[in-house]
């Protein structure tokens, strides 16, 4: 078995040569199975998500606008003759609706980011990932993007179908369109993030004068073209390559937390059929084998394999599974969420010692 290494040279598996050897020295023996090479990076290939409607989709549209409303908003709010919320570094003031802190006042942002990372691992354990499907902000700005492209360019059949086709005029004036759209959105979004350092009435009279600082002119340029390449081309791969809460949620999920997944024994076998026919006459679970919940999955994985890593738990496979069964006159919740001891038929206890460790803490730290 070859094997690629990062610098992508092959590299063979002693053992398994030797078995291959051993079994081509015998008399007659022929081996026509083709060579099994495995990767460790795996190339980048676009995904096109397709549009989806429902409950879950409408509670993440709601939390994006409240967030990226506060985001851009709260440096144009004045408080008490001064910005709501300003980290005037020059001064050493710190400024938060009132509350005005000094350096030596950090040991209550310690505690602050403490009390928010304990409460991150609390809600994991609870409802899995919550922080990843509604909040983080990369989910927050590659929704927003992906909104913006939808609009230029249409559903995901229209911008496969636009990739695959030719590049004439209307393709990269489509193309041109969109970007320039997204660095606005880009620049916006990192003149914003400068305005909690510089006083935003004054940061866009300098930038209306071409008057910026270097400091500020660096930050907006690039905490906006970091926004531009992650949430309009990075994407998934940040959520799967770069954030380690994927990598290390294993650990803080057990059989009662509460998970998106697939019933695969009300499912299963799969097939397609007619609408309104009941699975029990054609000997096949509800699933209609579609194909729907990979298509609107922003991270391009099959919630029917199980709990992987790389779900966000954005919940999209659950509007558009209770679409389909919806029309197919089936009951919903083939696709779900729920609790691994759920499906296998025991009970769900959502106060467990885990979670009163949790509470136990932030009680403590909250009360220090």
């Amino acid at each position: 078995m070859c094997i690629r290494d990062r610098a992508g040279t092959a590299r063979t598996n002693p053992g398994k040569l030797n078995r291959e050897q051993q079994k081509m020295s015998q008399p007659g023996a022929q081996d026509n199975s083709p060579p099994i090479e495995e990767e460790l990076y795996k190339k980048r290939e676009k995904i096109y998500v397709r549009e989806v409607h429902g409950v879950f989709a409408a509670l993440r549209l709601l939390t994006v606008a409240v967030l990226l409303g506060m985001y851009y908003g709260i440096p144009w709010v004045n408080w008490d003759g001064h910005q709501a919320v300003l980290f005037d570094l020059p001064a050493r003031k710190f400024y938060i609706f009132g509350l005005t802190f000094w350096p030596q006042d950090f040991f209550y942002l310690s505690m602050l980011l403490i009390i928010a990372a304990i409460s991150l691992f609390m809600f994991t354990a609870l409802a899995g990932r919550l922080w990843c499907g509604y909040a983080c902000p990369q989910t927050v700005w590659t929704e927003i993007y992906m909104w913006i492209e939808r609009k230029i360019e249409g559903g995901s059949r229209k911008q496969k179908k636009r990739d695959e086709g030719p590049r004439n005029a209307s393709f990269y004036g489509i193309k041109i369109g969109k970007h320039a759209a997204w660095l606005a959105f880009s620049l916006w979004t990192g003149v914003s993030f400068v305005g909690y350092f510089t006083p935003i009435q004054e940061l866009w009279g300098s930038i209306l004068s071409l008057n910026t600082g270097p400091w500020e002119t660096f930050w907006i340029f690039f905490y906006g073209f970091a926004t531009y390449g992650n949430a309009g081309f990075m994407r998934e791969q940040v959520c799967i390559y770069m954030c380690p809460y994927a990598r290390f949620q294993s650990a803080m999920f057990d059989h009662d937390t509460l998970i998106i997944s697939y019933d695969e024994k009300r499912g299963d076998p799969r097939g397609s059929r007619k609408r309104g026919t009941p699975s029990a006459d054609i000997g096949k679970g509800d699933c209609i084998d579609c194909g729907l919940c990979v298509q609107v999955c922003p991270v391009g994985i099959d919630i029917r394999d199980g709990l992987q890593y790389q779900c966000i738990g954005c919940a999209a496979c659950i509007d558009v599974c209770d679409d389909v069964m919806d029309k197919m006159g089936y009951p919903r919740g083939l696709v779900k969420y729920t609790t691994e001891n759920a499906l296998q038929g025991k009970q769900t206890k959502f106060i467990r010692p885990r979670i009163l460790v949790y509470v136990a803490i932030l009680a403590f730290i909250s009360s220090a």
